[in-house]
């Protein structure tokens, strides 16, 4: 197909990159405010994260048998349509400053990310050759590290007030102060979802009028037919077993890492909860964001594996500095951590769907699911910083998250195909 073709729907695809980036990254903005709006422990406010990537978990399979089905236009639709109407929730959820309604919000609008990722994810993979896979993946989520960093700065800016009052303060104020001062924090989530909702719709409209062509995988390594997509058979590649644990526990380092940054830097270096948001979005995300264009120059002469085991090698360095330190070591030791996580998500999603022919798709799903391991590591974290009274503490979960990278990287990633076997 001409490029003047592909071009504008590449484009269009692209910033869908942008959207799943966008809410992840608010999360970490979201958990220690609505911590503070509903009054909740770091337990409960790990639930942000469990809603979110139980979503991926639930909607993975579902999402692709739709993409399969009726084609990849149409699962974005859906996605799209779902993204608006979560994000439109957290309106009436402000308002009744209800928690379970915040978390409803959420696992709409990640349903709706689920569809998108399960889409853009393979089609950008399968868009050229089989080789550039890896290299290619990380360039369109490059623009997903745009998402990355600018959402922390958009809600450290418009939802966190700065307003942080300590248990003693709280507790000398009459009902009808406390009551004020948590509906105003609840309230500052209303305008930013608001118009988050409204720009979704804009997306839907293009996409709606736009021509999408259809991509088909690479064939060349498929010893069955495409009546086999979508089988839980496709397990039996060993590849995209070991790729499905990594991606489990790298998104689970990824979103533990992030969620209780705010807390962490409070808790080592006493900083400020706006100027941590700040220095999450501009310093740590940027990192994020440049860490796959050069990652994917790197990609040119370093093999994506071998890249991928020197950058896990590296954060658990960094995250074993960051448990064993206090002050601006401990904080900016954290803060380097996602350059080096940067390429690990969409090398290990082209390392695991490499060679598997008309099943990528349903392999691409259960590389989705796996994403539930951002539920985990940041619940086990609350759980450890509630028990422990240190946060700090915590960030042992994400250490043992990158030594399963580091494990895949150095061994699990390698092809070995293999046919179907008829009983």
């Amino acid at each position: 197909m001409p490029r003047k073709t592909l071009l504008f729907p590449l484009i269009l695809i692209t910033s869908l990159f942008f959207l799943w980036a966008f809410l992840h990254n608010i999360n970490p903005i979201l958990i220690p405010h609505l911590k503070k709006a509903c009054q909740l422990n770091d337990t409960q406010s790990s639930f942000i994260d469990l809603s979110v990537y139980l979503a991926y978990f639930i909607i993975a399979i579902p999402a692709g048998l739709f993409m399969h089905k009726y084609g990849y236009k149409k699962g974005i639709i859906i996605g799209l349509v779902l993204y608006a109407a979560g994000a439109f929730m957290f309106i009436p959820a402000a308002a009744g400053r209800n928690y379970l309604f915040f978390l409803a919000g959420l696992f709409v609008i990640a349903s709706g990310a689920t569809f998108l990722e399960a889409v853009a994810n393979p089609y950008m993979a399968a868009l050229g050759s089989k080789e550039t896979a890896a290299q290619r993946l990380n360039f369109a989520q490059s623009f997903n590290g745009l998402g990355s960093f600018i959402a922390p700065i958009i809600g450290g800016k418009f939802i966190l007030s700065g307003i942080e009052h300590n248990a003693a303060k709280l507790k000398s104020m009459s009902a009808f102060q406390l009551n004020s001062y948590l509906q105003a924090e609840a309230n500052t989530v209303k305008i930013p979802y608001l118009i988050i909702g409204m720009v979704v719709v804009v997306l839907i409209l293009f996409f709606l009028f736009t021509k999408i062509p259809d991509v088909n995988a690479d064939e060349e390594a498929s010893q069955h037919s495409p009546g086999t997509d979508f089988s839980i058979k496709v397990l039996r590649h060993s590849h995209l077993r070991w790729s499905i644990i990594a991606q489990f526990f790298y998104v689970g380092a990824q979103v533990g890492v992030g969620s209780f940054f705010i807390r962490y830097a409070k808790y080592v270096a006493a900083v400020d909860e706006k100027t941590a948001a700040f220095l999450w979005g501009a310093v740590a995300m940027v990192g994020f964001m440049l860490g796959r264009f050069i990652g994917t120059f790197l990609m040119r002469y370093i093999k994506p594996a071998t890249l991928l085991g020197i950058y896990a090698a590296i954060n658990i360095l960094l995250i074993i500095v960051a448990l064993n330190t206090t002050g601006h070591i401990a904080l900016y030791a954290i803060v380097m951590v996602p350059f080096f996580m940067s390429i690990m998500y969409p090398t290990i999603f082209a390392l695991g769907i490499s060679g598997l022919g008309h099943e990528t798709k349903i392999a691409a799903s259960f590389l989705v699911m796996s994403i539930i391991g951002g539920a985990f590591a940041p619940l086990a974290m609350g759980f450890i910083s509630d028990k422990t009274g240190s946060i700090q503490i915590a960030y042992i979960v994400p250490l043992i998250c990158f030594s399963m990278v580091l494990y895949y990287a150095l061994k699990g990633h390698r092809i070995k195909i293999q046919p179907i076997v008829s009983i």
